[in-house]
């Protein structure tokens, strides 16, 4: 809703963009108070730059109150906006360290959840090599849904994405670094916790309510092509796992996310030989434009710490 007896903005300022850097802070953290801690300033400052970017916009862009904060249509469509400039102002911040040759600035990498266990996943050692390359780009890393990371990378947010392959975008460059294993697992409480039967196929399995991601993925590929019975629907790792320790639901995992429950005596896989599956891991850029030179060497340091050669998705 336009606030009547505001001017349209007209040039934009240095304030404007710290402003909406405000503003999107605001938006991610959800709310005003929670953002007071990522933004270290206080609440009644945060909702004063808030209330100014309003002022200044002519626009109201959220609303506050006991029923918490909620972003009006025009806010959402602001904040649509907003991450579209910051992208391109830190893609010009990027085009400029290149022409001086050097490496600074800010990079941001979003990488699927649950990697961090996976002992065929170095992400840390690639890190740990670009921090020796490139000492003065600040990181920021994000756990994220597969197709966040996706439309963050190919939006700008992200520089750098990792995501387990199962489609491939014509706007992306697609490079292979490690396999997960994916197991069919059950809750303590299953039926089938303690007995599984021997013949049990994957007609069979469809007779058990499934729990799957609940978006485009190669969890969603297989739970489609073995037609399985979904009654749950997960949006992370962890809430399928969740799912399966009702003894409500059976689910696939990552077998070394798993380990811990199974090891608990909390879960255990279902006919780990047949109900499995296994997906390779890509990093992924944005094929145009170039990407800029910090984000090309932390791509050469992921391949690096995989042992990889490159070996693109086609």
């Amino acid at each position: 809703m336009q606030v009547k007896g505001r001017a349209a903005l007209g040039q934009l300022s240095d304030m404007d963009i710290r402003l909406l850097r405000v503003f999107k802070s605001v938006v991610e953290c959800g709310g005003m108070a929670a953002a007071e801690l990522e933004l270290n300033i206080g609440t009644s400052t945060v909702s004063r730059h808030i209330k100014d970017l309003e002022t200044r916009l002519g626009l109201t862009l959220c609303r506050r109150g006991r029923a918490g904060f909620a972003l009006t249509t025009e806010g959402q469509q602001i904040y649509t906006e907003t991450l579209r400039l910051l992208a391109g102002a830190d893609a010009f911040r990027a085009s400029v360290d290149e022409i001086h040759r050097r490496m600074g600035g800010q990079l941001n990498i979003a990488v699927f959840d649950k990697t961090a266990s996976n002992p065929a996943a170095h992400i840390g050692s690639a890190i740990a090599l670009f921090s020796e390359l490139a000492p003065e780009v600040s990181l920021h890393l994000f756990v994220a849904p597969l197709n966040t990371i996706e439309r963050g990378v190919i939006d700008g947010q992200f520089q750098v994405g990792v995501i387990p392959g199962h489609r491939s975008s014509e706007t992306l460059v697609y490079e292979e670094l490690f396999d997960e294993t994916m197991l069919l697992y059950c809750g303590a409480r299953s039926v089938l916790f303690e007995a599984q039967p021997a013949a049990m196929g994957w007609d069979d399995l469809r007779r058990y309510n499934f729990a799957g991601l609940g978006y485009h993925s190669p969890n969603m590929e297989i739970s489609q092509q073995q037609r399985l019975s979904r009654k749950a629907t997960g949006y992370d790792q962890e809430s399928i796992a969740t799912l399966i320790l009702s003894g409500k639901y059976l689910g696939f995992l990552p077998d070394h996310y798993a380990q811990a429950f199974v090891l608990s005596g909390q879960m255990r896989a279902v006919k780990p030989a047949l109900f499995r599956y296994s997906c390779s891991f890509f990093s992924i850029v944005r094929r145009s434009p170039q990407p800029s030179r910090v984000t090309r060497a932390f791509q050469e340091c992921l391949l690096k710490a995989h042992g990889s050669t490159g070996r693109s998705a086609k």
